[in-house]
């Protein structure tokens, strides 16, 4: 199992085997949906919250008498149709524990989603991902014109503050590092470019 090796100008550089345990397993959906929806949980705060008309302060008196005021009837000055009231349907706080997956399905699943992005051929692999100093996102942009796609998610396997600083501000650009990956992302993906460097971590992780 090989894929071309490319430099960042876009030119052929070599073949590079990639571990089969790795690029090679069929996909199991209910793993990685296992794994992408405890991702997706972890990631709420559970700190959104509102009040409803008993929540919030005050209003414990009738602001006026029923009758004889002309005006509309009301029992207190927190009913949702009042300025300051309470919210009719409030969404309430949760205090929701973190799911959990252990290492060896994480694995499993990760393995499972780098086979099926080089299944549908979305891997592009690179020698090297070099930005010149000062860092500009036209260097960025070349480098996808270059290799020809419009869009991508690069993953590294450390923090490169170059690249991240000169892509801060493409959309169509995305840098994950190898050890804070999000799967969602990496699954839905249209181009998914690595280094060299990348596939011998990722033997590391993932084995």
């Amino acid at each position: 199992m090989q894929i071309q090796v490319l430099k960042q100008n876009g030119s052929n550089d070599s073949m590079v085997d990639l571990p089969e345990k790795i690029f090679g397993q069929p996909f199991n959906a209910d793993l990685v949906h296992q794994l992408i929806s405890t991702y997706i949980a972890n990631g709420h705060q559970n700190t959104k919250g509102q009040k409803n008309r008993s929540a919030v302060r005050g209003g414990g008196r009738k602001p006026w008498a029923q009758k004889g005021t002309g005006r509309a009837r009301a029992g207190t000055i927190r009913s949702p149709i009042w300025r300051g009231g309470g919210i009719t349907f409030a969404h309430k706080y949760q205090d929701v524990r973190p799911k959990k997956i252990n290492k060896k399905m994480y694995r499993s699943a990760m393995r499972a989603i780098w086979s099926r992005i080089f299944e549908e051929e979305k891997l592009v692999a690179v020698d090297v991902l070099t930005i010149d100093n000062p860092a500009k996102s036209s260097q960025v942009k070349t480098i996808m014109s270059d290799l020809g796609f419009s869009s991508a998610l690069a993953v590294l396997p450390s923090q490169n503050e170059a690249l991240s600083l000169a892509s801060q501000n493409l959309l169509e650009f995305n840098i994950q590092t190898l050890h804070s990956i999000n799967p969602a992302d990496l699954l839905k993906a249209k181009k998914v470019l690595i280094t060299a460097e990348t596939i011998n971590a990722l033997s590391e992780v993932l084995s």
